[in-house]
């Protein structure tokens, strides 16, 4: 049974007798997918009215999803007849949707942008490319912690023992914290993860959390937790809100770069103004505009961002990731999460 997406909210562009020349043929209504809470909001401050502004007579419908696991299943339910039109989540989500058929192709002829971008953005020839990167961080109380943490090792610190929210798979900060394990016991995560599985599940014991509601940011800033993980852009941000209650750290062993993706939903009901949508959304100007509201690194490589908020985002700190081929990830996905279920968060109870 295919399920109807209600939108949330609903940005409707202001008639204008004047309409620009490069957007009058584009038109009619579209519904964007992507994530909720403070992407929501800043996603559509920072992109979606400037995009309407340049093509009023396009109605944007913003559909907010908590997880990509949630906006794939949306997908899947109404492949038959889709609901949605543009969809942002995740590599790894994004790479099933292309094998399943629930994605379509784009080229730089429907969506210019595509040209400008860096190369670390083109996640699979002729399908959709990042929007945004990230990368995973560890975050804490600056309360309880008077000197910052600089190590992966203090979620082993058993001072902070029932004190953290440690998210786990099916999200990839689970996959994600997987990885950045492995690097911090030396293993090669290509051939095995079971030192790294050994290893977490003796954390798991000092967990309070594997699943944060609302999120992991909250319950650190409320003092429920004073350690978890999360991404920097949404660290950075909740920095700034909580008065750096919240604190962000890299660990010295290294992180993993997080890569959302924006795609054309395969059989959009409007892919004229779907594709000028995505065309937008990584053009310089919207690219630089994310990166100063939210702190995810730009994909477009003319992109203008500030030195302070560029200092805030991955892009000022490539020589921290570690490789990870988010492909082959994907190919792992199912044995690792059985491996988070059976292994490490069941060692937690």
């Amino acid at each position: 049974m295919s399920i109807r997406l209600v939108p949330a909210i609903i940005f409707t562009a202001l008639l204008s007798t004047t309409a620009h020349a490069q957007s009058s043929d584009v038109s009619g209504e579209i519904t964007l997918t992507a994530y909720s809470g403070i992407f929501q909001d800043k996603y559509n401050e920072a992109v979606i009215k400037p995009f309407l502004a340049k093509y009023p007579n396009v109605k944007v419908n913003y559909f907010p999803s908590p997880a990509s696991s949630a906006m794939l299943g949306n997908l899947r339910s109404q492949a038959g007849d889709p609901q949605t039109d543009v969809v942002i989540f995740d590599v790894s989500t994004s790479l099933i949707g292309d094998k399943e058929g629930l994605l379509a192709p784009l080229s730089k002829t429907d969506v210019p942008s595509l040209a400008d971008l860096v190369p670390q953005a083109i996640v699979k020839e002729g399908y959709g490319p990042a929007v945004t990167f990230d990368n995973l961080v560890v975050i804490y109380n600056t309360e309880a912690f008077p000197t910052a943490p600089t190590s992966l090792q203090v979620l082993w610190d058993k001072t902070y023992a029932g004190k953290m929210a440690v998210t786990s798979m099916p999200s990839i900060l689970g996959s994600g914290l997987m990885v950045m394990t492995s690097a911090m016991l030396g293993e090669d995560y290509t051939k095995s993860v079971k030192q790294s599985a050994a290893k977490l599940a003796e954390m798991a014991p000092g967990v309070q959390t594997f699943d944060p509601k609302p999120d992991a940011y909250t319950l650190v800033i409320n003092g429920t937790d004073v350690l978890g993980t999360g991404w920097n852009a949404r660290g950075q941000y909740y920095a700034d809100e909580s008065k750096g209650k919240l604190g962000v750290m890299l660990p010295k062993e290294g992180t993993i770069l997080q890569i959302n993706t924006i795609n054309l939903v395969q059989g959009s009901k409007n892919p004229v103004a779907a594709k000028a949508f995505i065309d937008y959304a990584l053009s310089p100007e919207a690219q630089a505009a994310f990166t100063e509201v939210m702190f995810y690194a730009p994909v477009n490589a003319k992109a203008k961002v500030s030195e302070a908020a560029t200092a805030r985002t991955v892009a000022g700190k490539l020589d921290k990731t570690l490789p990870l081929d988010w492909g082959w990830a994907a190919t792992k996905s199912d044995e690792w999460n059985q491996i988070w279920k059976r292994q490490i968060i069941s060692a937690g109870k």
